[in-house]
């Protein structure tokens, strides 16, 4: 019996895939796909990564698309798996990176009778994402895939969702693939830059604020370059940690969530603020005040790709609609002489080295120790990458984001991100050092990840950090309800994980002090494959801040 041949509109989807360049899927596979899922086991270009939830897939898709700047592409089922899946959605565009879902949906003629996990996706995803639609034609096929292209990587970089008729994916069709979809270059105005050099000879304390939407190896290199020259500050946004070297002697550390105080009142003060690719989001800014939202003694350049987001929130004196590497080669390259020279650079620097350095703080387990040793041990492009939690804090602060990219961590605070975050780099640099860190509460998001990673060959640790609570929630609960008698909901009773990870094929090992920790590490580094930390810390080491829950109950 001769065997069937892939429908020519899923092969032709297929195609169009390979024609954009994509590499790597994602998925959870469904019967609604299964002609797609045909076409790609006969073809060797395009890696299939098959995982154990939605949410996982459309978080590796997220984190592929952050460091490669082409989309991540996920395939999940209708229903239940695209509303699994829509957290990777949320964090790509909350994130500004380019990411694929495709939807394997109801037959046509199936629609709009709720039929069988029948869900309208336009209307779902809409508010979500970049764009959302359904491919009814199998002869447009070439053209939703270009357009899902150049919509995702153009502009503000995000996610699209295409829903995909399993009946429309058997049809004919005669259509090939459209040429592959390459990012509009924009170029900043030159009389613009103009304006902006002048706002810079003009300030007494400016402050550039830098990371976000299609910021690349080249802006980093290049900006790097401008702000040393004029020894300007420069912060990183909230989990851009990895947009500046950390080396430079201008880098001043990141805003967001516990930043140094020092660097607070910087930002609070300058008359300049260079808001260079950052949206000046909540959390960057924590909440519209860092820099203040209306200051009248300030001046505020914002250098953004996408013009919606230029004046969207803060008022911007000069708004500059601009790629982030061509703005910063022009930046690097614009002749000023040796008018414009700053000392605040170098001193915003001194102040970030000292905030930055861990000191011992009698815990048993003293995780800024440990993360102190990571940065002695492990090679200095190592990609970390987490989710959400106080856990992350010591990180942010203590760990030096060398690289670029070296810092997988979504900005709008998905819990359970790390895990599939570190499958997806630990496949894409297979070469490099990827870690893992998660708290407990938010490793079991994802933790059922590690059977992706040990089936397609990841290198890579995990460290879970277990204080056995939502810690963060728990900080929050403490000060607003402070008592003992008032905990509620926050207290977790875990699973050995060292143990889990040995039952998934792991490596593990326990660490319950600083000098176990740092054992389990050389241990873990001296061999492949996954390899898991369990560190087991006490409730009262809250956060790299150096706040207690002790202290939270004695305000």
């Amino acid at each position: 019996m001769t065997a069937p041949k892939t429908p020519q509109a899923a092969q032709l989807l297929v195609d169009c895939l390979i024609e954009q360049g994509c590499d790597r899927v994602f998925t959870v596979p469904g019967e609604s796909f299964l002609q797609v899922l045909d076409g790609l086991g006969q073809q060797e270009t395009i890696d299939v990564v098959t995982c154990r939830q939605e949410g996982g897939v459309s978080f590796m898709a997220c984190a592929d698309g952050a460091m490669t700047g082409r989309p991540g592409v996920a395939f999940v089922t209708r229903g239940p798996g695209a509303t699994n899946a829509s957290i990777g959605v949320h964090v790509a565009m909350q994130d500004s990176q380019p990411m694929i879902l495709f939807v394997g949906d109801v037959d046509s003629e199936m629609r709009d009778r709720e039929g069988f996990q029948e869900v309208d996706f336009s209307a779902f995803f809409g508010p979500i994402a970049k764009w959302a639609a359904r491919i009814d034609s199998a002869d447009r096929i070439p053209e939703y895939i270009a357009r899902a292209y150049a919509t995702a990587i153009s502009g503000r970089p995000g996610p699209v969702v295409l829903a995909l008729p399993e009946d429309m994916l058997s049809r004919e069709t005669a259509a090939v693939p459209r040429p592959r979809s390459e990012r509009p270059a924009q170029a900043p105005c030159p009389d613009a830059m103009q304006a902006m050099m002048d706002l810079v000879a003009d300030a007494a304390s400016p402050v550039a604020i830098v990371g976000g939407a299609g910021w690349n190896a080249k802006a980093r290199e290049h900006f790097q370059l401008f702000a040393e020259r004029l020894g300007i500050p420069v912060a990183t946004a909230f989990r851009r940690q990895d947009a500046i070297s950390p080396s430079s002697k201008v880098y001043a550390g990141n805003l967001g969530y516990g930043p140094n105080p020092k660097l607070v009142e910087r930002v609070k003060n300058a008359d300049l603020i260079l808001a260079i690719g950052a949206r000046l989001g909540e959390a960057t800014t924590d909440g519209y005040t860092v820099p203040p939202l209306t200051a009248p003694e300030r001046k505020l350049v914002h250098v953004h790709p996408d013009a919606n987001e230029l004046n969207r929130v803060y008022a911007a004196d000069l708004a500059i609609c601009a790629s982030m590497d061509e703005f910063a080669e022009s930046a690097a390259l614009w002749d000023e002489g040796d008018t414009i020279d700053f000392d605040a650079g170098a001193q915003a620097h001194a102040e970030w080295e000292e905030w930055a350095t861990a000191h011992p703080n009698g815990h048993t387990l003293d995780m800024g120790q440990a993360v102190q040793f990571m940065r002695e041990t492990l090679p200095g492009d190592t990609i970390i990458c987490n989710g959400a939690g106080n856990f992350s804090g010591w990180w942010h602060r203590y760990w030096r984001y060398s690289g670029h990219p070296t810092q997988l961590a979504p900005t709008c605070g998905a819990m359970g991100y790390g895990v599939p975050a570190a499958v997806s780099a630990a496949l894409r640099f297979p070469q490099r050092t990827v870690v893992a860190v998660a708290g407990d509460g938010d490793f079991l998001m994802n933790g059922q990840e590690l059977a992706t990673a040990v089936q397609h060959g990841a290198n890579m640790i995990v460290i879970v950090v277990d204080n056995s609570a939502y810690g963060t929630i728990r900080m929050h609960q403490e000060r607003e309800f402070p008592g003992e008698e008032r905990i509620s909901a926050t207290r977790l009773a875990n699973p050995d994980f060292a143990m889990l990870a040995e039952a998934f094929g792991g490596w593990s090992a326990r660490a319950s002090t600083t000098e176990g920790f740092k054992q389990a590490l050389v241990a873990a580094q001296g061999i492949g494959g996954l390899r898991l930390i369990h560190c087991t810390i006490d409730i009262e080491q809250l956060a790299a801040s150096g706040a207690t829950i002790t202290g939270l109950r004695n305000r």
